[in-house]
């Protein structure tokens, strides 16, 4: 089977529109943490928008493989998820439910009809996004947690706390307000995730 005649080749595109679109979503997360002052938040987040990147880049090149020449349009039909608004709380429990569905379910299947039609390298590929899926799932879960309880910049027990802006290290239960070497906010101390994150 060609992958232009196959629903792989199909997947493929839902693939990358909802790569690009988890990239912009996870952008306007990434912004709102910024404005609230959350900039360790948003430079984590960050890394999370590079990674849908390079999945959207991945998931384009393999469709660029289905024919030599150009490839004028591909008519998809999929959904996509539109709940997040401007509350930075509420976006990161969306991310993390958006992320656990491609993982767990759409990707997943994806895998196993690129399996069936004989395209292993492509069902390699879900397979490998699947598992970067499920850690920023448990990433964003993590997030939520310690912002929901208030747990984001507070311990109950002593940890070691860096700003991100100059490197300055200081152990404490809770991070400084202000950073004693360059003055920076508290929002520029790197966060303590949960080892699963």
């Amino acid at each position: 089977m060609k992958l232009i005649d196959s629903k792989t080749y199909q997947n493929l595109a839902k693939s990358y529109a909802g790569e690009c679109q988890a990239m912009v979503r996870y952008r306007f997360i990434e912004y709102g943490a910024r404005e609230a002052g959350y900039k360790a938040l948003a430079d984590l987040i960050d890394k999370v928008v590079y990674n849908e990147f390079n999945h959207a880049r991945m998931f384009y090149s393999f469709i660029q493989t289905a024919c030599s020449g150009t490839i004028d349009n591909i008519d998809i039909s999929a959904g996509y998820p539109f709940k997040e608004k401007w509350n930075l709380l509420d976006n990161l429990r969306f991310a993390a439910e958006d992320e656990g569905k491609e993982s767990d379910e759409i990707y997943a299947t994806y895998e196993k009809i690129a399996c069936e039609e004989g395209f292993k390298d492509i069902a390699g590929l879900y397979k490998n996004v699947r598992q970067v899926e499920n850690c920023h799932r448990l990433l964003f879960q993590d997030l939520y947690q310690q912002m929901k309880s208030g747990t984001l910049y507070k311990k109950d027990h002593v940890v070691k706390w860096k700003c991100s802006g100059c490197g300055y290290e200081e152990e404490g239960k809770e991070a400084f307000q202000i950073c004693p070497l360059c003055q920076a906010k508290q929002g520029e101390v790197m966060l303590k995730l949960n080892d699963n994150a």
